[in-house]
């Protein structure tokens, strides 16, 4: 059936993907019609996530949020589909990288870093848009998905310009058999861990669990990281804007390490609320108090 399915369903997401730009966003907002004003696709989660996270905020200005989150969600879920066909000059022409001299200098001193992100903008065209850059070797850590012939597909779109992947569960053992190459290795920071053995903080108002993992590895490995920030300044363009995050992690505890891409995002987040990705439940775990 899985099978099936995948390929009934293959001819479709590829003739999307070769969609003009325009011609996605006109199917986008047709299907974001369908999706949030018909169907209400997780439109509890989104809007409890955003009155938990925006309590200063009034009812009217929460409905703007949302409003525009489930129409960039739905520009995001097609736009992500491009990364099936998509030329290295469309992407050169619709995504910018500023302070991209940052991995240069870091490539020049023959130095392996660590990208923290979140689920903010468009993070599968950034990654595509990072294999056009000419210096380390961009790898990703995903979670294979349940069916196999959606995951081999998934897998094909990552890599398909050069990218590489880690499987979560072997991605230090991966770090540390490539240790001799130049690379740098994306972290989604803002993944749901389980409560036990995470990292606690506030961050949106809530009581939210980090992975350490993200620190315990830069330690291990002494790699900077690198805090990266994907911006959409208007529909069909998004600015990767570069900045280090913490030069040396050896002289950081992992607490720090993660309290501090934390924020980083959070800022983010606040200064650009409907390009996050709301529908995740991000708080289904409770800190237990000791």
């Amino acid at each position: 059936m899985a099978a099936l399915i995948y390929y009934i369903t293959l001819p479709l997401l590829y003739g999307i993907s070769l969609l003009p730009f325009r011609v996605l966003y006109l199917l986008s907002d047709i299907i974001c019609l369908i999706v949030y004003r018909i169907i209400g696709y997780r439109k509890k989660v989104v809007r409890t996530n955003l009155q938990n996270a925006f309590p200063e905020k009034t009812p009217e200005d929460i409905q703007k949020i949302q409003d525009k989150f489930y129409r960039y969600f739905c520009d995001l879920i097609l736009e992500t589909l491009k990364t099936l066909t998509i030329r290295p000059k469309s992407l050169l022409k619709r995504i910018s990288i500023e302070n991209e001299e940052i991995f240069q200098k870091y490539f020049d001193e023959n130095q392996s870093v660590i990208i923290v992100m979140g689920h903010l903008g468009n993070w599968e065209l950034a990654g595509a848009r990072f294999s056009q850059s000419p210096t380390h070797h961009l790898y990703v850590i995903y979670h294979p998905l349940a069916n196999p012939y959606f995951d081999k597909l998934m897998y094909f779109m990552r890599t398909r310009l050069g990218n590489r992947l880690y499987n979560m569960k072997e991605t230090f053992k991966g770090m540390v058999k490539n240790r001799h190459e130049l690379t740098a290795t994306a972290f989604i920071a803002d993944q749901t861990p389980p409560p036990k053995g995470a990292y606690w903080t506030t961050f949106l108002n809530q009581d939210t669990p980090v992975f350490t993992g993200t620190a315990k590895i830069a330690k291990k490995l002494k790699y900077p990281i690198v805090y990266i920030s994907v911006l959409r300044p208007r529909r069909g363009y998004y600015k990767i804007v570069v900045e280090p995050l913490v030069e040396n992690p050896v002289v950081l505890t992992e607490d720090e390490i993660s309290e501090l891409h934390t924020k980083r995002l959070e800022k983010d987040i606040l200064m650009y609320p409907s390009t996050w990705l709301w529908t995740h439940k991000r708080w289904k775990h409770k800190k237990i108090n000791n």
